[in-house]
């Protein structure tokens, strides 16, 4: 709720400094003092229009400050999301216009883009007037208030409809992606066995290519392997016209052997020449079996080189061959993937299929049960607008099919009404203005507004094109809603103002050449006062007695 204002250089405001509870607060004055400016500024505090003719002649700038607690749980939510959450209970709004067309938004001390604030704010006022604030002509809420009048049983029958709702869209979501996989699917998978086929083709192993390209080195160099080969063999064990290292290690150790039938000291030299004695002759024995098993064929080399070749067209695959068969590995698990997509697709459809039914069947009883409500509702409002005089009313909510299952159930819903017997109901948003309209409004929210979550309504003159009887039944009916709700109603009928919970009086005074209104609450003795002005009598004795006798009948 509003728990004040504050108003500066708007208009005729100079400087208004307002607080206010709960309840149904009145305010009054004679034609012109400036009641409408008061629901101008708060308009301007919650996003409306703000033109620089509200500037007060001569000043540059002007100001509305508001303060707001108990707010709506969603304004609340709205808020903490944004990054601007309620400190001690309390928001704290200000919007500043300038005459250079700037406007300046504040939330809790802090500038916001005017879009930002006016979706931070919205929910927190209904004004019913000539502002935009009318969430009841808004067909988009008209749904979510047939569902609210249902009670909690409605509103579970709701979240189970919703979680219906958003388990196939789920699935549905996952349907189009796979059929979206489904089109590229033939096209990859022909690529994927190509490029598979390849690699299996070729077939390569891992350090295949080293282990071919050190025999492509070998076989290439075959003639001067075999002769450094036999030239080794010759030095060890052959000699070639000279001794060869086994000859002279096999004199050297008999000559050894020959000492040491006289000195057996010389034996530590003789075990080292036998043991390089018989290593010789296991070398040579090594050489000789590598140049006899040296193989040398052509064509063997041939087959490396083509080898060779076939590794090296797999490079687009990777740098080594151990890299080629990893891409080979991943080839295969997405080709088993694409491979399985028709049958997680089956899968899914039915799984969809499933969850379809679910829906329609929770949307079906949903449905019915928001046509019996339907039913309540213009059976209420039809009494709520008789006491109104509009005994010939009619009311309907009429609903419309939704294609999709989706939040929210499996129809729309919008208000039809019409005031005149014979007359085409229409949709609610559609209704002429004037007094049918301010007296639908108010039965509307007289049967509604325990429903709604906005804390603060603002009426108008509601009661404008609304006399005798009726009007009494108009102040009823404000006071009924002000029982939960925080109202604020601008009024010329003394019958309505009788009902106020508080009355601000609002006048128009001249201070040093300067027009500028006046908002004063009233005592008790002062509300008397002003009743019997709206009465017609001021100060006459006729005109007291009578407002007297309002406000006692009232109380």
């Amino acid at each position: 709720m509003l728990t004040e204002i504050h108003v500066e250089n708007f208009a005729l405001m100079e400087a208004v400094q307002l607080s206010f509870s709960r309840g149904l607060t009145i305010f009054s004055g004679e034609t012109g003092t400036g009641k409408s400016m008061l629901i101008d500024a708060l308009g301007v505090l919650l996003g409306g229009r703000a033109s620089t003719d509200f500037i007060r002649h001569g000043l540059e700038k002007a100001l509305v400050e508001g303060i707001f607690e108990e707010c709506p749980p969603e304004v609340l939510e709205g808020l903490a999301e944004a990054g601007y959450p309620i400190e001690d209970g309390q928001l704290i709004l200000s919007r500043e216009i300038n005459r250079s067309g700037r406007n300046i938004c504040r939330v809790q001390g802090r500038t916001v883009p005017l879009t930002l604030y006016r979706t931070l704010v919205q929910g927190l006022v209904d004004i019913h007037g000539q502002m935009e604030h009318q969430s009841l002509f808004n067909p988009d809420s008209h749904r979510r208030l047939l569902d609210a009048f249902g009670g909690e049983q409605q509103l579970e029958l709701l979240k189970r409809v919703n979680q219906s709702a958003k388990n196939y869209r789920g699935l549905l979501q996952r349907e189009q992606q796979l059929l979206r996989s489904e089109a590229d699917r033939e096209r990859r998978e022909d690529i994927l066995r190509y490029q598979i086929d390849e690699i299996t083709a070729v077939d390569p192993q891992p350090d295949e290519e080293d282990s071919l390209l050190q025999e492509k080195k070998r076989l290439v160099n075959s003639e001067k392997i075999m002769g450094n080969i036999t030239e080794v063999y010759s030095l060890l064990y052959e000699g070639n016209g000279q001794s060869s290292a086994f000859d002279q290690i096999g004199r050297s150790r008999k000559a050894l052997q020959e000492i040491l039938r006289y000195d057996e000291d010389c034996s530590t030299m003789l075990e080292p020449i036998e043991s390089i004695y018989y290593m010789i002759e296991d070398l040579a024995s090594q050489v000789m079996s590598y140049r006899e098993g040296f193989d040398f064929d052509p064509g063997r080399l041939d087959q490396i080189e083509e080898r060779l070749i076939q590794l090296q067209r797999l490079r687009k695959y990777g740098h080594t061959v151990q890299e080629v068969l990893q891409t080979k590995e991943e080839m295969l698990k997405e080709l088993h993937t694409i491979t399985h997509l028709q049958g997680e697709l089956a899968s899914l459809r039915r799984d969809k299929e499933a969850a379809l039914r679910g829906y329609a069947e929770k949307a079906k009883e949903l449905s019915r049960v928001r046509e019996v409500q339907a039913q309540r509702l213009a059976e209420g409002l039809k009494k709520e607008c008789a006491d109104l005089g509009l005994e010939k009313s009619s009311f309907q909510v009429h609903f419309t099919a939704l294609s999709e299952p989706q939040a929210g159930g499996a129809e729309q819903a919008e208000f039809y009404f019409t005031a005149n017997v014979g007359e085409p109901l229409k949709p609610l948003a559609k209704v002429a203005s004037g007094g049918e309209m301010s007296r639908l409004m108010l039965a509307m929210k007289s049967l509604l507004s325990k429903l709604e979550s906005v804390g603060t309504f603002v009426f108008d003159e509601v009661d404008s094109g609304v006399g005798g009887r009726t009007i009494q039944k108009v102040g009823e009916k404000l006071a009924r809603i002000a029982e939960g709700k925080q109202v604020f109603c601008i009024t010329h009928a003394p019958q309505v103002a009788a009902f106020g919970d508080h009355h601000f009086g609002i006048q128009k005074e001249i201070i040093n050449e300067r027009t500028r209104t006046r908002i004063q609450y009233l005592t008790e003795d002062e509300r008397i006062h002003e009743l019997a002005r709206m009465l017609g009598g001021d100060e006459e004795a006729i005109a007291l007695e009578h407002a007297r006798k309002l406000r006692k009948k009232i109380q």
